[in-house]
């Protein structure tokens, strides 16, 4: 099983690259963002590699990095999601950003992935929320007040200040998140005009 490739681009296909690795060429199919941040051909390059072993092919795909590898795997644990969706998702989404929009439950943005439904992007959300916090650049704790505040669980203000937010054109997670970060460092007892106006500056950040 093949780990890793370290070797010089030779040419550029529509989703993959041939890189040479010692006289040898292989074919290593890429996400959109990675083709787009490798180098140009005659350039070195080292890639993480996940290995496809089927009856009739052998198929590798390339990474820049181990997250966006995991991510490729993790995606594939979902019903419905193949090699071929799993790229696409990767192609929209840098794997922290793909991070975040799962743990705050953002089946909208998720769905602009092409090839991702609202059936495929409820599954992911259901079924990498528990997953995806590891991989995000969110706190944790605001992921799950934020959780809170989706699910009316929070106290009116806070619930109000969402509302706020979301009539001034921001997205529910979007709000959620900010108005979250805003209550952990507002403290307990604060006010919907102190939670919206820290949540504002929390979203300016």
């Amino acid at each position: 099983m093949i780990g890793k490739l370290k070797g010089t681009i030779d040419s550029y296909g529509e989703d993959y690259i041939i890189l040479d690795v010692g006289g040898v060429g292989y074919l290593v199919h890429c996400s959109a963002r990675t083709l787009q941040a490798l180098p140009a051909a005659g350039q070195a390059v080292t890639l993480a590699i996940e290995t496809h072993v089927r009856e009739d092919q052998i198929r590798l795909f390339g990474f820049l990095t181990d997250a966006e590898r995991e991510w490729f795997r993790l995606l594939q644990t979902v019903q419905g999601v193949g090699a071929k969706v799993a790229l696409s998702v990767l192609s929209a989404f840098k794997p922290a950003d793909l991070a975040t929009a799962i743990a705050m439950g953002d089946k909208s943005a998720i769905r602009r992935a092409p090839g991702v439904g609202p059936k495929v992007a409820e599954r992911m959300v259901i079924e990498l929320k528990d997953k995806a916090p590891v991989y995000s650049a969110l706190d944790p704790a605001v992921i799950r007040l934020s959780g809170a505040v989706d699910e009316k669980r929070a106290p009116q203000p806070l619930l109000d200040a969402v509302s706020a937010l979301i009539n001034l054109g921001y997205g529910q997670p979007q709000a959620a998140a900010a108005i979250a970060a805003a209550a952990r460092s507002a403290g307990d007892g604060a006010e919907t005009k102190q939670l919206i106006r820290l949540g504002l500056k929390e979203i300016s950040k």
